[in-house]
């Protein structure tokens, strides 16, 4: 007992540590107050690690105070981050939810920096002088671009539905396959959705297999919608059979019941050229037939978080009636982000090459080995003594809930630390500004080059050594 009072006499007070030089840049660059509350937090946690024995040092009281002052510097900086910061995405899942799914390209950018810098016509008619719709500079773009007669667009695309199934059908039936009864991002699913939204839920046919006779039965004087969801996060393989949305239509023309199709995430180009599997794009459904097509923002059109609503004028009427409509609208950013993102698709040639996620999922295998062999070749200069460094072939995910039978060879390189684990590695990476997140497999870290931008390959190279710099000294 003695021993410990000793050791927590010699901690210095809160009024040393504040007068240390070693925090003369911290009290001049952040409220004092938060200072002190960092130097209390350290002094306290030293005083517990005494108080259990898990401090028996002695050290000098130069060397105790140097150390605190060390320890509350630290944890200033820690605190003086932003919570939400820049990630290299070296993970190869393109639409990765957990780092923000698509990228914004540098038109949507340069639209995002417009509206926020400045006030911006959001919902002025600069023509006529009088109030107009900010869904006006997105309509006409989409309708364009899809093909449907009108659109709106609200802030993601569970909401889409939610604001679709609430306008068209509350109080009455909706009728879906047992098999489309998905779960969506955070546990949400479709039954969930559509109970919130005041429709019920009639279901039909099996898990595997749905025929159109299976909707025919389920018909009634309550049904107000038949509603089709594409299944875009898993696959049924085997013995299988869905109604097909021309199917469904030709069904809603006969009964006079409008048709739904929940994309998901929608295509606007078909990228099957480029070696992915086929998907139905928003221009397909809706000459199919679909009187209603929801579908994301974020997603395969790599764009901003938005749930876009693509149809018959006479239905979006309504929803843009409806007082949800008004609770789930978008703001100013995501309107210039996203007709800044329509606009590329103008000319779709060139749309591969100006969206983020469209031009990571169509790199051809020459450029993923030129960036591979780069980044391959920077590390072992900077850090080929601290860890073996080798090219291997992987698979990149697309992701986002989005094509997951799709399997797109890539490259990545792996770091396989001398002195420690890659797990440790990987710790340290993620702790640096900016962040690294790669994979960890079998002791090595893996970065997949696919997902890794233009720009940045030095930026990781740097960060990757710099951890195992400090993985080695630590």
């Amino acid at each position: 007992m003695e021993e410990k009072s000793v050791l927590l006499r010699q901690l210095p007070s809160v009024d040393e540590v504040l007068h240390s030089p070693g925090l003369a840049g911290h009290l001049a660059g952040q409220p004092r107050s938060l200072v002190v509350d960092a130097v209390r937090g350290v002094l306290e946690r030293r005083r517990q690690s005494i108080l259990t024995g898990a401090n028996t040092a002695l050290p000098s009281r130069e060397d105790l105070l140097a150390s605190v002052v060390a320890e509350t510097g630290k944890t200033l900086d820690r605190q003086s981050r932003p919570n939400l910061r820049r990630v290299i995405n070296a993970t190869g899942v393109v639409l990765h939810t957990n780092l923000g799914r698509a990228l914004l390209g540098p038109e949507a950018q340069q639209a995002i920096q417009m509206a926020a810098a400045g006030y911006t016509n959001l919902e002025l008619d600069l023509d006529s002088g009088r109030r107009g719709s900010r869904y006006a500079p997105l309509e006409g773009l989409l309708t364009r671009l899809t093909g449907a007669e009108a659109a709106l667009v609200v802030n993601n695309n569970a909401a889409a539905v939610l604001l679709a199934l609430s306008t068209l059908a509350r109080d009455r039936e909706v009728i879906v396959s047992r098999g489309q009864l998905v779960e969506i991002g955070g546990s949400f699913r479709i039954p969930e959705v559509m109970a919130q939204s005041g429709a019920l839920l009639r279901e039909v046919g099996a898990t595997n297999k749905t025929h159109p006779e299976d909707y025919r039965r389920a018909v009634n004087e309550k049904t107000a919608l038949l509603l089709h969801v594409h299944t875009s996060n898993y696959r049924i393989i085997g013995f299988t059979r869905e109604t097909s949305v021309a199917e469904l239509a030709a069904l809603g023309r006969e009964y006079h019941l409008p048709v739904m199709s929940d994309l998901g995430s929608g295509f606007l180009v078909d990228l099957r050229p480029y070696g992915l599997p086929a998907e139905p794009t928003v221009q397909q459904v809706v000459a199919a037939g679909a009187d209603v097509v929801t579908f994301s923002g974020d997603k395969l059109l790599g764009g901003p978080q938005a749930g876009i609503i693509a149809g018959r004028r006479e239905l979006l009427d309504k929803m843009k009636k409806n007082p949800l409509t008004r609770a789930v609208r978008i703001d100013k950013l995501t309107v210039s982000a996203l007709e800044a993102t329509l606009r590329c698709y103008l000319d779709p040639e060139e749309a591969t090459g100006r969206i983020p996620t469209l031009k990571m999922l169509t790199l051809n295998r020459d450029r993923l080995e030129g960036k591979a062999g780069a980044l391959a070749e920077d590390l072992r200069r900077r850090a080929g003594a601290l860890a073996e460094i080798a090219v291997e072939s992987v698979f990149s995910r697309v992701g986002g809930g989005a094509m997951p039978d799709a399997d797109m060879p890539s490259l990545a390189v792996c770091v396989k630390p001398r002195p420690f684990t890659a797990e440790r590695l990987a710790a340290a990476l993620r702790a640096g500004d900016p962040a690294v997140i790669g994979r960890v497999q079998e002791d090595r870290l893996l970065l997949d080059v696919r997902t890794v931008q233009d720009g940045e390959r030095e930026i990781l190279a740097g960060a990757v050594t710099a951890a195992l710099q400090e993985g080695v000294t630590s």
